[in-house]
């Protein structure tokens, strides 16, 4: 990126839940891009305000402000599992987002997790904390029923209604998101190319993949800075 003049474009890289900008695959896929596209690859922190207050809407307009939005420069999301999610949330509701980059997004991550684990969502609602893997401490953390219903109450609204070119990796034997939601996703929008790998929800061993099909998407949608 020149210095002293506005970028051309940008690329953003969204973390995912209970990770951080310096997670091993936002590093990666940022000296890749660097070295291979001369991109510069933004990793942002969306622990906001904190994890254990974490919350989807302030996320979304964290990522908003940095975007300096509303804004003309058309940019690229690339998400990581509920950073996915975070990526589809804010390209609906900006113009500027040209493309999307989702790795095993946690597409309807509320329902989902109202269906798969309903009894643990109960014990959290009356609580009011789950304890998790932090997976920047490498410790536990607790975050607050709050973050649930936050989701919740903005996946009431709908599904994003997208349909700029997205690239979509997930692996089939996922068993944090299964891959099913992104199938579902790919069939019902357009341009969506979905690459199934046989990889679990980290996708840790096929970063090299990903980075070639991140490669393709590039040349394929004309995604470099004129």
């Amino acid at each position: 990126m020149r210095t002293g003049y506005p970028p051309a474009m940008r690329w953003l890289y969204l973390h995912g839940f209970a990770s951080g900008p310096d997670s091993t695959k936002g590093v990666r896929l940022a000296e890749h891009l660097k070295v291979a596209h001369g991109i510069h690859l933004e990793r942002l922190n969306l622990r906001v305000p904190n994890m254990e207050h974490l919350r989807a809407s302030s996320i979304i307009a964290h990522v908003e402000t940095v975007l300096g939005a509303p804004s003309h420069v058309p940019t690229v999301l690339i998400g990581s599992s509920f950073g996915g999610w975070i990526g589809m949330r804010v390209a609906e509701r900006n113009e500027n987002i040209i493309g999307l980059v989702l790795l095993a997004p946690a597409i309807r991550l509320a329902a989902r997790w109202r269906h798969t684990m309903p009894e643990t969502i109960e014990a959290w609602a009356q609580s009011g904390w789950m304890e998790v893997d932090d997976h920047v401490t490498g410790g536990k953390t607790q975050v607050e029923f709050g973050f649930f219903e936050d989701v919740e109450r903005i996946e009431e609204r709908g599904q994003p209604d997208l349909y700029i070119p997205t690239l979509i990796v997930h692996g089939r034997h996922d068993d944090v998101v299964a891959i099913e939601g992104s199938r579902d996703w790919t069939e019902t929008h357009t341009p969506v190319h979905l690459v199934e790998v046989d990889d679990g929800h980290q996708l840790s061993a096929t970063l090299p993949t990903i980075c070639d099909e991140i490669d393709s998407f590039i040349l394929q949608n004309e995604l470099l800075e004129p």
